[in-house]
């Protein structure tokens, strides 16, 4: 299916009609029985709700939130939370798919969720946000638990706000229920680690494909786009985990390049203080445009943004051998192809950037024994999971002569459609 076939009215890609046309091409190569098919083409349930919100002025704002647990077969629901004025269900949707996917993959007992608030965080008080945080529990917690379904942050959420919705859950069973939440502080049960484990897993899996392509890490180059909390993190591990120079970083306003490296910490602090790291040109780095920064001639590519930033378009443009996709959705089916004719090596999102949902996991199995593991144990498990998860894709890429998303797709759909069939679902 091409882009334009997965387009919504205004011509942007639709993520779930995406989502389904990536599973049709695992479920085409894997011959899957069509029932199996059917019922994995869609969500068991969803919940939509209306949150009204008193905001610091006074007045009274409805916003509008979501919750989709898209298949359970696997074990309870699991995903984030995302605050973004632009949400909708269909991305929703995609995200909780791409989550149950993302669980299969890496072989842990979990479905896939996720939910969403239309709220723009940045302009929101504290006060104001905590408010939409403890509406959004009280609107959906029914249906949360943690046997039931379990987020996690997720866009513009961050532990504070995890730590207000598991407080307000808890108000509402009458007791702590710290499990019903993963990514929250420490102190109220988190998981060390967590708070960099998708850019580390994303490590692992750069790590792993470096090493079946040939590639010296401690001597490649590598871009950066979007510089996020999983960006800032990517930038930090790439250079303290694989020896690589980090030559280009970009936000949402600019990007900027400079071949002799970039020192991450100070390009952090100095977003920290301007918002952006667009004019952090003071070690010799020039401004260019994210668009640029996606076709620079680097070893790895990480983007790690938002959804549909590689199509068609740009994708015979991509020079990098490595596309480590740490955020959801970057690439888009045409541009998939075009990559993959070209020889570039894609790590796909669901499998490059789970190691989020593999450490939250190991926060729900913490909470459920109320025994926290060191740095040391949490690291060597989230390795022990992700890398063979890498090379069981790898190898089902090479064995069926597809592309690694491919792979990624049918490796995942077979756990799930057995668990289906297993219980006489379909």
């Amino acid at each position: 299916m091409t882009d334009q076939a997965v387009s919504i009215g205004d011509g942007q890609p639709n993520l779930f009609a995406i989502t389904q046309a990536q599973l049709d091409a695992a479920a085409e190569v894997l011959q899957l029985d069509p029932a199996l098919h059917a019922v994995l083409r869609e969500p068991m349930r969803e919940m939509h709700v209306t949150l009204p919100v008193r905001m610091d002025d006074g007045s009274i704002k409805v916003f509008k939130g979501y919750r989709v647990q898209y298949n359970d077969s696997r074990g309870p629901t699991k995903g984030g939370l995302r605050f973004h004025p632009k949400e909708t269900i269909d991305t929703i949707r995609a995200l909780a798919a791409w989550m149950t996917w993302k669980c299969a993959v890496v072989d842990i007992p979990l479905g896939g969720g996720k939910g969403g608030v239309a709220c723009n965080p940045k302009e929101m008080s504290q006060g104001e946000l905590e408010r939409v945080s403890r509406a959004y529990i009280r609107a959906v917690g029914r249906i949360l638990g943690p046997d039931v379904d379990v987020p996690a942050p997720d866009m513009y959420t961050n532990p504070q706000v995890m730590a207000w919705m598991v407080d307000e859950y808890s108000i509402l069973q009458g007791h702590n229920e710290f499990g019903v939440i993963t990514g929250k502080p420490l102190a109220l049960g988190g998981s060390k680690l967590r708070s960099d484990a998708t850019a580390r897993g994303g490590m692992y899996c750069i790590r792993a494909a470096a090493k079946v392509l040939g590639l010296d890490t401690q001597n490649a180059t590598m871009a950066i786009q979007g510089f996020g909390n999983a960006g800032q993190y990517a930038a930090i591990l790439g250079q303290k985990m694989l020896g690589a120079t980090i030559v280009a970083i970009s936000d949402s306003q600019g990007a900027i390049y400079d071949p002799d490296g970039i020192n991450p910490y100070r390009a952090i602090e100095h977003k920290q203080k301007t918002g952006s790291v667009k004019d952090f040109t003071i070690t010799g780095a020039r401004p260019i445009s994210n668009a640029d920064l996606l076709e620079l001639d680097v070893d790895i590519l990480a983007p790690a943004a938002l959804e549909n930033v590689i199509t068609a378009a740009n994708a015979g443009h991509i020079k990098a051998r490595i596309v480590a996709e740490l955020a959801n959705g970057p690439t888009t089916p045409d541009a998939d192809a075009i990559l993959y004719a070209n020889g570039i090596y894609v790590i796909p999102d669901f499998l490059c950037n789970s190691g989020g949902v593999i450490t939250s996991y190991f926060e729900m199995v913490q909470n459920a024994y109320s025994y926290y593991w060191d740095e040391q144990t949490v690291d060597a498990r989230l390795d022990a999971k992700i890398t063979p998860a890498f090379h069981a894709v790898h190898n089902r890429a090479q064995e069926l002569g597809v592309n690694n998303r491919i792979a990624a797709y049918c490796v995942a759909v077979e756990r799930v459609a057995e668990a289906v069939r297993l219980r006489g679902w379909a």
